[in-house]
């Protein structure tokens, strides 16, 4: 049987984010981490690996996508596998677009992602091996993504997703409990006083419906809030490149553009050097100023707000909008500027 496994630039070994507009290619066999897979896949050869660029992919889908089904469409595979992304968010997005997308065509497909990645959420009805948020998962997850993907490819069932070792897809099927619900609840407190936590109730993430739009932009007050890691030189409150804990605010009175000498990008999830050459590209303070002097917003506050959206859990981002949109209510905001990566 016969495997085709999707890779970003870097895991296919074409280069890290200096290479992350690198458009679709295919490479003979297994390359990077499949050869790890390959070692671990029954009766199933990879024959190809197909690959792509983060930002390529995430500036370019509709054309990525419909080149990457073409070359599934060249020799059909048996089972595609895509990833493992861990907690990478482009890769991840771009592994469940892919699968979801070939599934939809009749392909048996499984990527490899963190719960938390929002590729999980594109992925839709195709199969998710849940990992670690980071590449020292791999030699956990390579073994489990294999029996996944093994089994999709001889046509074998999974089971439910327990047993089957990939994350609930929004199926619900009925079946006889071997305990009661207060047993099982009994067990639940158990694991939990013992330091495991665990559910039987499926996870998702919240829909925020958009507020209105404010009715006068030249009367509002306007705040500027990034997660692109923008912070001043040296970064002197020490906000951590990946999985920030928390957010920092940083004073503008009297700024009128963020100069390279006195701000940075501490962001480990992409390449820095523009950033770092013009901060504004991340928090755009001169073109805010400029708005502002001309009449089109009423005026800008007198901070910006910032943290690392990179790998930052969902709970945790969530606690972090509220506690800024809290302080930005009581000042009377009535937009933000959120730029993010």
């Amino acid at each position: 049987m016969k495997a085709v496994h999707y890779l970003n630039q870097f895991f296919a070994g074409l280069g890290g984010e200096d290479k992350a507009e690198t458009p679709p290619v295919r490479l003979d066999g297994a390359v990077g981490p499949g050869r790890g897979l390959a070692a671990e896949l029954e009766d199933v050869d990879i024959v190809a690996t197909i690959a792509c660029g983060d930002d390529y992919f995430a500036e370019h889908e509709d054309e990525a996508l419909a080149t990457l089904l073409a070359y599934l469409e060249e020799d059909p595979p048996d089972v595609l596998v895509a990833g493992p992304a861990f907690g990478s968010g482009r890769y991840g997005y771009a592994c469940g677009t892919l699968v979801a997308a070939a599934a939809e065509r009749g392909i048996a497909s499984v990527a490899a992602m963190h719960p938390e990645n929002p590729g999980v959420d594109a992925a839709g009805k195709a199969y998710v091996v849940p990992t670690a948020v980071n590449v020292a998962g791999m030699r956990d997850v390579l073994p489990r993504l294999a029996r996944v993907a093994s089994a999709l490819a001889a046509g074998r069932e999974l089971g439910t997703p327990d047993q089957g070792g990939y994350l609930p897809r929004g199926f619900r099927r009925n079946y006889f409990a071997e305990k009661t619900g207060a047993e099982r609840a009994i067990d639940l407190l158990l694991a939990k006083l013992g330091g495991e936590t665990r559910t039987e109730v499926g996870g998702g993430l919240d829909r925020v419906e958009p507020p209105a739009a404010v009715p006068d932009l030249s009367q509002a007050l306007v705040a500027l809030v990034t997660e692109a890691g923008c912070v001043p030189q040296g970064n002197p409150d020490r906000l951590p490149a990946v999985r920030a804990q928390g957010w920092f605010r940083y004073d503008l009175t009297g700024e009128e553009t963020l100069s390279a000498a006195r701000y940075e990008s501490v962001h480990g999830g992409f390449d820095v050097t523009l950033a770092n050459e013009d901060p504004n590209r991340l928090v755009p303070l001169d073109t805010a100023r400029e708005l502002e002097r001309e009449g089109r917003i009423g005026r800008l506050h007198e901070a910006f707000y910032t943290t690392t959206g990179n790998g930052t859990p969902v709970v945790t981002s969530t606690r972090f909008g509220r506690e800024i949109a809290g302080e930005l209510r009581e000042a009377g905001v009535g937009a933000v500027l959120l730029s993010g990566t």
